[in-house]
C-alpha cells in the first residue's frame, strides 16, 4: 500500500501483474494467422509477448495442420495464473480434445 503522495514502487507493481493467455495476429491482409502466446495484459495484442505457446490457421486446407499448442507450457501459465480469452479456452479444449482421441 502506498501513502497518499507517493507513487507506486515497481515491487509492488509486479504483484500484480496479470499474465493473459491470447492470440496475436499474424498473416496477410484477408488471411489470418495467429500465435498463441502468453503476455503480460497490458502489452498490445501484437505487441511484445513472454512466450509463444503454439499456433492457430483458421485457414488451412488440405493436409495444412490448423492448430498446435504446446499443453505442457499452456499449463504452466496457467498454474502461474494466466487467464485464457474465450478463445483461446475453447482451442486449448478442442486441442486437448483431438489429443486424447
Amino acid at each position: 500500500m502506498t501513502l497518499r503522495g507517493q507513487l507506486p514502487t515497481r515491487k509492488s507493481q509486479e504483484k500484480y501483474t496479470v499474465v493473459s493467455i491470447r492470440l496475436s495476429r499474424g498473416g496477410a491482409k484477408k488471411r489470418p494467422f495467429y500465435h498463441i502466446v502468453a503476455t503480460d495484459k497490458r502489452n498490445r495484442r501484437d505487441g511484445r509477448y513472454l512466450e509463444r505457446l503454439g499456433f492457430f490457421n483458421p485457414r488451412a486446407t488440405g493436409g495444412e495442420e490448423s492448430l498446435r499448442i504446446d499443453i505442457e507450457r499452456v499449463d504452466y501459465w496457467l498454474a502461474k495464473g494466466g487467464q485464457p480469452t474465450d478463445r483461446v479456452a475453447g482451442l486449448v479444449k478442442k486441442f486437448r480434445k483431438q489429443a486424447a482421441a
